[in-house]
């Protein structure tokens, strides 16, 4: 049994953009400030990172002693989007190499 898939020019992918979406090494890192407060970033990353209320705790510890964090690490095109959802929240955060 062979399974074929029809793909138009526009659904193709190089090699290059396959990798980078799979490629995994990149962190969403949110920086600590004197704005937030804890309730309002642990709901942050709760409703933009999908983290339970337990995750989203520790993160914003780790952000408030450390001076940043990173929150969660995936693909670059998969973090992009939280992190500008954060920054519309007003909370400091970017998108790293790691």
């Amino acid at each position: 049994m062979s399974i074929q898939f029809a793909a138009t020019k526009e659904d193709s992918l190089t090699i290059e953009e396959i990798l980078e979406d799979t490629y995994s090494g990149f962190a969403l890192v949110v920086f600590n400030d004197d704005v937030n407060t804890f309730e309002w970033v642990i709901e942050s990353l709760v409703a933009i990172c999908r983290h339970t209320i337990e995750q989203a705790e520790q993160c914003a510890l780790y952000i408030h002693f450390k001076g940043k964090y990173a929150v969660k690490e995936g693909g670059e095109t998969e973090l992009i989007p939280m992190k500008d959802a954060l920054l519309d929240r007003g909370i400091s955060a970017e998108v790293q190499e790691v």
